[in-house]
């Protein structure tokens, strides 16, 4: 939840305020050579040398800072749903973000950076307001969403942020972003592009009041489970209902007893393909798979094409439940790498490298890793 050194946007917010907000850590909790792996949803991960957890926003300041005048590396942690951390361990300090505040005012919708964010679209579910209700049931907490851009089932937190409050490790300030200034982009964002930078505190969304309804629905999976056309809007409960069983039927709603769920979801992004690049995909599907075979294909700006990352690692031979080590493919969607029970670090990164290997020769696709390695690499 931290993002490198870069000039500043234009349209970014300077906020005063900070010197109050800067005091000791006397009151925070600090622990040393503490687990982090029972704070991440792949419960994998050796010790930090510290772990400090912030329950204020002034708190979480005073931690980076103090971080940051020592020279010790920083590691940010909110609910870990998107953390792969090395056996080793993280040698610095661990600041797992606690903060904790929710609040509505008409249709703006503001959340500190540790609520969880299940609770959150539960909440503007139960207000009446649409724009977030097809993002239930996804882990982590809401200071991850800008960050990650997340998105799922037609719908991305890019396209209801208005703004993002948080400190700027480079000036030392609090600052305000605007959408614009976040740079979203598909699983992207300022943030994400500069790592050791930001640090979200609060996060601003404009929701809408449409009498009960969605918000128009884009994806043609959840339409089908509804009965509705893409487009169409539903009871809000009932699109959230309707998303929160596709994913448990994917393994992708949290549940401490099924170990399809020790995860990070999405372990690999689509692809993103050039014409070109597409073009030569299609070759290969054809001669692996035969002339009829049709991957995938969705606009994703002019001159490119977004491909399925499922449909890529089911098709090279990696079916659900593949693996016979602690580590596996999840039995209930391609897409996503599991913790069995037992396993390391080390086995989880075996097989997701002999996921990109066996996709790259099948097909000429490289896959991306969503999940944010600390102290290891694909």
């Amino acid at each position: 939840m931290s993002t490198a050194n870069a000039p500043t946007g234009r349209g970014v917010c300077r906020c005063s305020g900070l010197s109050a907000q800067s005091r000791s850590l006397e009151r925070v909790q600090e622990l040393h050579d503490a687990p982090l792996a029972p704070l991440t949803t792949f419960r994998l991960g050796g010790p930090a040398t510290r772990l400090v957890t912030a329950t204020t926003d002034a708190e979480v300041i005073a931690a980076v800072r103090e971080a940051d005048d020592t020279g010790t590396p920083l590691l940010l942690i909110g609910g870990g749903s998107n953390l792969v951390i090395g056996d080793k361990g993280f040698d610095g300090t661990a600041l797992h973000i606690a903060t904790r505040g929710l609040s509505l005012d008409g249709t703006t919708l503001e959340l500190a950076a540790g609520e969880i964010w299940t609770d959150a679209v539960a909440r503007t579910v139960e207000a009446g307001l649409a724009g977030v209700e097809c993002l239930a049931g996804i882990p982590g907490s809401a200071g991850a969403t800008p960050i990650q851009n997340v998105g799922a089932y037609g719908q991305e937190v890019s396209s209801t942020i208005t703004e993002v409050t948080a400190y700027d490790r480079r000036s030392g300030e609090t600052v305000t972003l605007t959408n614009s200034d976040c740079g979203f982009s598909y699983r992207h964002s300022r943030f994400k592009a500069e790592p050791e930078r930001y640090v979200v505190l609060r996060v601003r969304f404009e929701l809408e009041n449409a009498d009960g309804l969605s918000a128009p629905l884009r994806y043609a999976e959840t339409a089908r489970a509804l009965g509705v056309q893409p487009g169409e809007r539903v009871p809000l409960t009932e699109a959230r209902d309707t998303v929160l069983k596709l994913r448990a039927g994917k393994g992708m709603v949290l549940d401490p007893e099924d170990h399809d769920t020790w995860s990070a979801g999405s372990f690999f992004t689509n692809p993103i393909l050039t014409d070109e690049e597409f073009a030569a995909f299609r070759a290969r599907v054809d001669e692996r798979l035969g002339t009829g075979a049709e991957p995938p294909a969705f606009p994703a700006g002019e001159g490119r094409i977004k491909t399925s990352a499922a449909w890529l690692i089911d098709k090279a031979g990696f079916t659900k439940g593949y693996g016979t080590g602690p580590a596996r493919i999840s039995t209930k969607h391609t897409l996503a790498l599991t913790n069995r029970g037992g396993a390391t670090t080390e086995d989880l990164l075996a097989l997701a490298r002999e996921v990109v290997t066996g996709v790259r020769e099948a097909f000429g696709v490289t896959l991306v890793n969503e999940p944010v390695t600390v102290g290891v690499s694909l």
